[in-house]
């Protein structure tokens, strides 16, 4: 990737994919600005690792920013003024959001509906925002695309990240703001987040714990390797809608693996790669959980010619690589 003239603003950037993002725009010697803040929906000390690990070797700082906070915001565009801004920051998690649905309407509304005031009032080339899978909701036609109804999800969750594609479509439109929303599918990999299962089964799989198995194991997941993902963010940045043909310049794209694998495949695979067995506790289907996740990729493939497409195997090794030196240094 060349590097692009003007800043560009990484919401987020302490988290898993924002992290990344960050390092591999400084890397190709773009002026990465990185913020986030800091929540305690998992540990932070991982986010602030991260940032040594990750960002602080390309001399990028990770500002502490509220974006639930207009006055913050105002302020951090009127310093920037982004050329490009990838918008990451978000409450995620789909079961927290039945517990804690005041943290999505704050951070996921609130927080999204100040970035796009700032992008209309500063005008960057192009805001690329994090959407979903979730958004799909139930739907039992797979793979999903992107014409697919997304009218009916099943969490709270889902429905802000429906919503912020929603809020954006109309800023698009009424604004010209040249604006892409990304619809990730399951993301994992090194550094990520231990409220995933693929983390937490690790753990506890390492550990001789039997680890929670809903639905039979026969729910299904389009599992996306974090650096697939970060490739589909960088190429698809310097590509926004041109907006030329009358309509507004807003696009959405599944950036999956392509792959539904079944839970019980999935850990059968994690455990030939750990080396144990696991102990499985077999639970009903939890409220908010879909029964699948299946991305076409077709449009993102036309659009920027780059799919993800890792298998699964080599991701998990990769991620083992890092947990178990993640694991000797924090003693879990």
């Amino acid at each position: 990737m060349m590097s692009i003239d003007g800043p560009i603003l990484v919401t987020g950037a302490a988290g898993f994919i924002g992290s990344f993002v960050a390092a591999r725009l400084a890397q190709t010697g773009n002026k990465v600005v990185a913020v986030d803040n800091f929540n305690s929906y998992y540990t932070p000390v991982l986010k602030h690792r991260r940032v040594e690990a990750l960002l602080a070797p390309h001399g990028i700082s990770c500002e502490k920013l509220e974006l639930s906070d207009m006055d913050q915001v105002t302020a951090l565009f009127d310093r920037v003024r982004p050329a490009y801004v990838i918008h990451l920051a978000a409450q995620a998690g789909v079961r927290y959001s039945i517990e804690n649905p005041s943290a999505y309407i704050q951070s996921n509304l609130v927080g999204f509906s100040n970035i796009l005031e700032a992008c209309r009032k500063w005008k960057p080339q192009h805001l690329i925002y994090a959407s979903s899978s979730s958004v799909y909701g139930a739907n039992h036609k797979v793979p999903f695309q992107e014409d697919d109804q997304t009218d009916e999800p099943v969490s709270l969750y889902a429905a802000t990240k429906k919503s912020n594609e929603l809020m954006a479509y109309s800023y698009s439109h009424l604004f010209g703001l040249p604006a892409t929303g990304l619809r990730f599918f399951t993301v994992y990999g090194p550094w990520g987040r231990p409220d995933m299962a693929y983390f937490s089964f690790s753990q506890k799989m390492l550990k001789g714990e039997p680890i929670p198995v809903f639905a039979k194991g026969e729910l299904r997941r389009d599992f996306t390797y974090i650096d697939d993902i970060v490739e589909g963010i960088v190429r698809v940045l310097t590509k926004p809608q041109s907006g030329d043909t009358g309509k507004a310049p807003h696009a959405i794209f599944n950036i999956g693996n392509h792959q539904a694998v079944r839970v019980l495949d999935f850990i059968s695979t994690l455990e030939s790669v750990l080396g144990v067995q696991a102990q499985m506790n077999f639970l009903p289907m939890q409220p908010g959980d879909v029964p699948a996740t299946y991305a076409d990729t077709t449009r993102l493939q036309e659009w920027v010619g780059f799919a993800p497409s890792t298998p699964l195997q080599d991701g998990l090794a990769r991620f083992k690589d890092w947990l178990l030196g993640w694991n000797a240094q924090h003693h879990t």
